[in-house]
């Protein structure tokens, strides 16, 4: 694998870093950087690599998200951070969609543009405290009631990492209400091939010319090859050993 590795960089132009995980913990006071991750940031671009950010983060709007993340020292950029909230308000608009949301209080700001009367359709993203039964039961009556169900999930995640631990992620309430009203969720994020090639789109590569770096064996480093990307775990977020490609 080391005599492949120089060859396999050379033909890189862009790298593509998920955030939670990899540059930061989150937790407490907006989180912590892990070691060396705004240093590599400014390698990455110094260098003749394209750079993007690419996140299912879904508990903050992408600016206070990005202002939180250039506080603690990061070289970034809005417009170079890709996240599921905008990609699904253009679904909806695209689809003539009324969501019922059940998402965090702080990203409501994403859909301020969205019509939310009568709704067509349930839209969930990592609500945390938010997942109560009483809020999960509504989202429930609205699909049950509708003659086509429709379920948008920002992510499948399972669990992310904060400073003090594991916590659920939207992946675990999204195959409830599922399992509940027997249907299959539109997932919006990683690893929706759709998300991954509008970053492709953005930098002007073919897949094969990217690698994506993330904790999530799953949908960072799984869903960015089925795509035909390359794909990096790295040690830190959510990564544990038994979670890894058997040697």
């Amino acid at each position: 694998m080391a005599d492949q590795w120089p060859e396999c960089v050379s033909r890189v132009k862009g790298v593509i870093l998920d955030m939670c995980g990899v540059l930061y913990d989150s937790g407490e006071g907006g989180g912590v950087p892990i070691e060396g991750s705004v240093e590599a940031v400014r390698r990455l671009k110094s260098s003749d690599l394209q750079l993007r950010f690419c996140t299912n983060e879904t508990q903050a709007t992408r600016e206070k998200f990005v202002a939180k993340l250039q506080r603690m020292g990061f070289d970034i950029d809005v417009r170079e951070v890709f996240s599921p909230a905008p990609a699904v308000v253009s679904v909806l608009k695209e689809r003539c969609l009324r969501p019922h949301l059940l998402v965090h209080d702080d990203l409501l700001p994403e859909f301020d543009g969205v019509d939310k009367s009568d709704p067509n359709c349930v839209v969930i993203g990592d609500a945390a405290d938010n997942f109560s039964y009483q809020n999960m039961n509504a989202a429930f009556h609205v699909l049950i009631s509708l003659d086509k169900p429709l379920l948008f999930s920002m992510g499948r995640g399972r669990y992310y990492k904060e400073t003090d631990g594991l916590k659920l992620d939207v992946g675990v309430y999204m195959k409830a209400l599922e399992y509940a009203c027997d249907l299959e969720a539109e997932v919006v994020g990683k690893p929706a091939p759709m998300f991954f090639q509008s970053v492709l789109n953005d930098m002007g590569i073919q897949p094969h010319e990217a690698l994506m770096i993330g904790d999530d064996l799953v949908n960072d480093v799984g869903g960015a090859q089925r795509c035909g990307m390359k794909g990096l775990q790295v040690r830190t977020g959510k990564y544990r050993r038994s979670n890894r490609w058997p040697c």
